[in-house]
């Protein structure tokens, strides 16, 4: 087993050049008013002996809960005791409606970090459910915070400062990004472009952005998914209909991109833009548990632990994944070792900017061959100023990984160069396997797909390779990856929000046959319209799981723009034929009727 473990490290190492070329807590065990709490594991509690509960002593970290043994009694250092807690908690009004006619109700108190206390109530089960949540400062005796509803579960909905990515939700970061995004886009004396609406739906995204950041979830879920629906028929549109009048149909060596500066202008701002953007992520950035997970799961592999399974209790669900994302974190942990705590997590950092480098100069690329380097200047541009690849980023994130898979799989020439891309995008987010069918016929229909298959399951093999040789079950790692996220629960879609489980199957049925259909219908056969479809893709799965977030956003925004742009691009004029220079006129010679 240990050589085989060593083996499957060495493979990881192997995929990891290959690939390269916050957790929400468990609601607290409950107490009954005036008994020792069945606390979760904990440090610094008071050993009790059978029958003599004593008070215990509070945790020196900050958030650290810990059950205070006994409620009449004060613990040391502490003003209140877990009664007056309760007496306070339960005299907030919204706490007060959320607990009133519930039959079965029981308060559980706990002391939260040196100075505080947290009390929550619940109903009885297996496990008990928490429904209201107060934190209450000891010396003031004052309530800090108080959530009912969805937001005792998810932390994530509190809308705490800069819980994601920091400095960027400053609206004097997010506004100046977002007019740098729209405006060298527009063009007052064609104002009805398409472009235009594509620019202000991406960018409507934002107000969604400043409800959550309000705690105003209610609010912020609902407004994405008019802007989701818009987006999918968009790019439905573009994807079916064939070029007409001046749009290019392939590549193009003539033609600009309608702007309203210079290329160039655009090309020395991309450059002060990604400085501004590394530097921010440097000075005033954090990495959520996504970005930890791949640090953790990047040691694993080196190491020849087992992943799917074995995640330390502060990201137990960082296994989520499919094996790339820890493989593409390897080469960062092995320069910038983890610590072995969720601390700043220097490899996370150095990570999300590689893959935030990697994206643009992929979509420069893309740019460059639909309709040449100023097509490719705009886009890299374009997500150069994005706000929300900037928050992907803060924010330690692998969505832009996934993003640069599927780029890689457009501007790849051939069905063999796009199955490596597919095969890698695919088990880095296995949402990405949807786009399969499409990569696979794009070039030539079915009777190029078996070129695409013979890439894309060597490499797929290979990416699962430290999975099989190190004795992993694949069913635990169907449970820890698409199990969980099939079966999760969240506020964070219209589907967990209001319930509407029925709807969403029929939704998520349409999103299937939709990957399936779309890439043999009648459509255009060039890159834009195969990122068009891409697009519509990913879209429609989107708008079906139970939790979407902004960071999805990266994965759909480029392709967005490059569809958008790729479509109504403006051939040069024509050259004017040149005259044919005027020949003298001969005249015929007269005969001379004069005389000799």
């Amino acid at each position: 087993m240990v050589r085989r473990r060593r083996i499957a490290a060495g493979v990881a190492t192997l995929l990891a050049g290959l690939a390269v070329a916050a957790p929400v807590p468990s609601p607290a065990v409950a107490q009954q008013a005036g008994s020792v709490a069945a606390a979760p594991e904990q440090t610094g509690t008071t050993t009790v002996a059978p029958g003599r509960p004593t008070v215990a002593t509070a945790s020196s970290q900050r958030d650290e809960l810990v059950p205070p043994g006994v409620l009449d009694q004060r613990p040391a250092g502490h003003r209140l005791d877990g009664y007056a807690a309760i007496d306070l908690a339960k005299a907030v009004p919204k706490v007060a409606d959320e607990i009133r006619g519930r039959r079965g109700v029981y308060p559980g108190v706990y002391l939260k970090g040196p100075d505080r206390w947290q009390v929550g109530y619940y109903l009885p089960g297996t496990p008990p459910k928490e429904i209201a949540q107060v934190t209450i400062d000891d010396r003031s005796a004052k309530v800090q915070e108080a959530w009912t509803g969805h937001q005792v579960a998810w932390t994530m909905a509190r809308g705490y400062p800069g819980a994601f990515g920091r400095k960027v939700n400053s609206p004097w970061v997010w506004i100046p990004l977002t007019v740098l995004f729209v405006v060298p886009f527009l063009q007052p004396r064609r104002w009805r472009r398409m472009v235009h609406l594509d620019l202000l739906v991406l960018a409507a995204f934002g107000v969604s952005v400043a409800y959550f950041n309000d705690a105003q979830i209610e609010t912020s879920v609902p407004l994405v998914y008019p802007l989701l629906v818009y987006l999918l028929i968009r790019m439905l549109w573009i994807g079916l209909r064939p070029p007409h009048g001046q749009e290019p149909a392939g590549p193009a060596t003539t033609g600009g991109v309608p702007l309203l500066v210079p290329a160039t202008w655009l090309a020395i701002a991309t450059i002060f833009l990604v400085g501004f953007r590394i530097g921010l992520n440097v000075t005033s950035s954090n990495v959520i548990d996504v970005g930890y997970a791949g640090v953790i799961g990047a040691q694993k592999l080196v190491d020849g632990e087992p992943i799917y399974g074995s995640f330390p209790k502060d990201n137990e669900h960082g296994d989520t994944y499919g094996p790339v994302v820890y493989a593409a974190y390897v080469p960062f942990e092995q320069a910038l070792p983890w610590s072995g705590r969720w601390d700043d997590l220097p490899a996370a950092h150095a990570a999300s900017v590689f893959f935030d480098l990697a994206a643009l100069v992929l979509l420069f690329l893309l740019g460059r061959r639909v309709r040449g380097p100023s097509l490719g200047i705009a886009l890299a541009y374009g997500w150069a100023a994005y706000p929300f690849t900037l928050y992907a980023m803060n924010t330690g994130t692998n969505d832009t990984l996934v993003t640069v898979f599927i780029l890689a799989a457009l501007l790849a020439s051939g069905p063999g160069r796009r199955g490596v891309a597919a095969a890698l995008g695919g088990l880095t987010k296995f949402a990405t396997l949807a786009l399969v069918p499409l990569l696979a016929v794009h070039d030539g229909g079915l009777r190029r797909a078996p070129r695409f298959a013979l890439a894309f399951v060597p490499v797929a093999l290979l990416a699962m390779a430290p999975i099989l040789l190190g004795g992993e079950s694949l069913g635990t790692m169907y449970d820890r990856t698409v199990g969980f996220q099939a079966e999760r629960g969240s506020p964070f879609s219209i589907w967990g929000m209001y319930e509407l489980e029925g709807l969403q199957h029929l939704w998520q049925a349409v999103a299937v046959a939709l990957a399936l259909s779309l890439p043999f219908l009648p459509r255009r056969r060039d890159l834009v319209g195969l990122t068009a479809c891409a697009a519509a893709i990913l879209l429609g799965l989107q708008l079906g799981v139970t939790h979407w977030f902004y960071l999805y956003l990266a994965w759909v925004a480029p392709l967005v723009l490059l569809a958008g742009l790729g479509r109504e691009l403006v051939t040069a004029p024509a050259e004017p034929r040149p005259v044919p220079a005027a020949q003298p006129v001969t005249r015929p010679a007269v005969p001379s009727t004069s005389p000799a």
